[in-house]
């Protein structure tokens, strides 16, 4: 499926350029807190006096809005449908001091648009973007056609993983498949719900020794969030932990990480 859709996707190259400050956080595998990681990293960007938007990119399974016990008027299935435009899509989050393009929660028929209104879709992104002083894309779990035409619009990418072995194995993956489609990508590695720091590293090394042992790249390493019982409190009651919890260790994490970004 690679070697046939991979040149499609290729003279989109010029695209790429203008999505710099556009921030894409990937996944092998769901259950590694990848929508969590999206909303507070937004948050902590927004209060870093960042300009942000956190686009809801799971087309398959969107819940940003579910995390953050939000509802919505618009969302993509509009924009999809024609009825509306991206910036037309977009609700404001007082509480966070960002903006959210939502998906269509309980919902998968988005995730089978055509390639070539999924790639409109990327280009309109971009083009937004431009208003944005960062864009935070929440993609898919996986290396499906939709997962992988929002990452082609990313100047930057965030693969987040845990200790389990089939999370760095699918990390792996999503690393190999980005690489062969986009050579010289900026990808940067998130581990998250590492019991501790050190442990974080180790885990990452693991993850590393791979790459380089068998794609001969080095992703660096963008940062560790260590393991945090109040980051589930935080989802049970649809509050992000920047609000809940500000001075919790994964909060901290988060906003270490972010500082590490925005001086990159």
């Amino acid at each position: 499926m690679m070697t046939t859709e991979a040149p499609t996707l290729a003279p989109r190259a010029p695209q790429r350029a203008k999505g710099r400050n556009v921030v894409a956080v990937a996944s092998g595998k769901g259950g590694v807190g990848k929508t969590w990681f999206s909303i507070t990293l937004s948050h902590a960007l927004a209060r870093a006096g960042k300009r942000v938007l956190l686009f809801d990119g799971d087309l398959g399974l969107a819940n940003v809005d579910i995390q953050l016990g939000l509802m919505p008027k618009t969302d993509l299935g509009s924009v999809v449908a024609g009825r509306l435009t991206l910036n037309q899509a977009m609700t404001r989050y007082p509480e966070g001091g960002f903006d959210i393009i939502a998906g269509r929660s309980g919902s998968g028929t988005l995730a089978n648009i055509p390639l070539s209104r999924l790639q409109m879709l990327g280009d309109d992104l971009v083009v937004l973007s431009n208003s944005y002083d960062k864009v935070v894309v929440d993609l898919g779990a996986g290396v499906e056609k939709t997962t992988r035409n929002f990452a082609q619009q990313a100047g930057t990418i965030l693969v987040v993983t845990t200790d389990e072995p089939t999370s760095l194995t699918d990390a792996y993956a999503f690393i190999k498949v980005t690489h062969m489609e986009r050579p010289g990508t900026d990808m940067r590695v998130v581990v998250n719900m590492a019991n501790s720091t050190r442990e974080g590293e180790r885990i990452y090394n693991t993850l590393l020794k791979a790459c380089e042992g068998f794609l001969k790249i080095s992703p660096p390493l963008a940062g560790v969030i260590r393991r945090d019982l109040k980051v589930r409190e935080a989802i049970r009651n649809q509050t992000p932990i920047l609000i809940r919890s500000p001075n919790c260790e994964a909060a901290t994490d988060v906003e270490a990480l972010v500082e590490r970004l925005l001086r990159s």
